[in-house]
């Protein structure tokens, strides 16, 4: 059933600000984001953001080589903060007022997660970015956007790609016959181990019944149409929902 949405946490992951270049940060792509975000904010679509910081640190790839995990993921918790201060300049660039918020105190440059301040942000108008994950080592950035999407009464979850529209039953780059699926149950997701996100945020989602949508972002406008209920991507939601669309 198409439905505009009230409130979306928007998840990026930290490969979308490197857009399809081969440097850390796109200043292209990231301008590019930015431009999507603020066509949703003046539909009047209150949106939060969380990043990730893969284009610059994996944690569990550190960890790999040798480094110890919970340190390797506080190095990665300090990568998504640099995202998230260059997503906020180009918002601020194109006048869209911005707040970041860091789950771990770096109090000179952004505010401490406060659940009522962000809140009260997102009923300004003001686009709210997340960094620093959930604080806590061993966490993926999904998990985070799922946690602050049911912590906020998100209405949807939106997982932002940059080479796929959406979840496909194979490698769409690898298979040309990979067939995208434009519904999923949760519990398939997971008994499939469909490459969506980790299972405790999908479990997360579940458990709250909140829906996601898997798109390419990097498609001109796509977000817009999926916030005002145009069947993009892939939509993860309840069995029965699922039955009904």
């Amino acid at each position: 059933m198409s439905q505009s949405h009230r409130r979306a946490l928007l998840k990026l992951s930290g490969e979308s600000l490197r857009g399809r270049g081969s440097g850390i940060i796109d200043p292209e792509s990231v301008s590019y984001v930015a431009a999507q975000i603020k066509g949703a904010v003046q539909a009047g679509v209150q949106i939060a953001v969380v990043v990730g910081g893969g284009n610059i640190w994996r944690g569990r790839e550190a960890a790999e080589q040798g480094m110890e995990r919970a340190a390797a993921d506080y190095a990665g918790m300090l990568a998504t903060v640099i995202n998230a201060l260059a997503l906020q300049d180009a918002l601020e660039r194109i006048e869209v007022s911005t707040r970041t918020q860091t789950a771990i105190a770096i109090q000179a440059v952004a505010e401490p997660f406060i659940r009522r301040r962000a809140i009260r942000h997102l009923e300004k108008g003001r686009v709210v970015i997340f960094a620093g994950g959930t604080s806590n080592p061993f966490m993926s950035t999904d998990t985070a956007a799922a946690l602050r999407a049911v912590e906020l009464s998100a209405d949807l979850l939106v997982m932002a790609k940059n080479k796929a529209n959406g979840v496909y039953d194979s490698d769409p780059a690898v298979n040309q016959r990979a067939r995208r699926f434009n519904h999923l149950p949760y519990l398939e997701v997971l008994n499939r181990r469909l490459d969506v996100m980790d299972s405790t945020a999908l479990s997360l989602c579940m458990e709250n019944d909140l829906p996601i949508v898997v798109f390419d972002l990097f498609i001109k406008g796509s977000l817009l149409r999926l916030l005002a209920g145009e069947a993009i991507g892939t939509r993860i939601s309840s069995a029965a929902e699922t039955a009904l669309t």
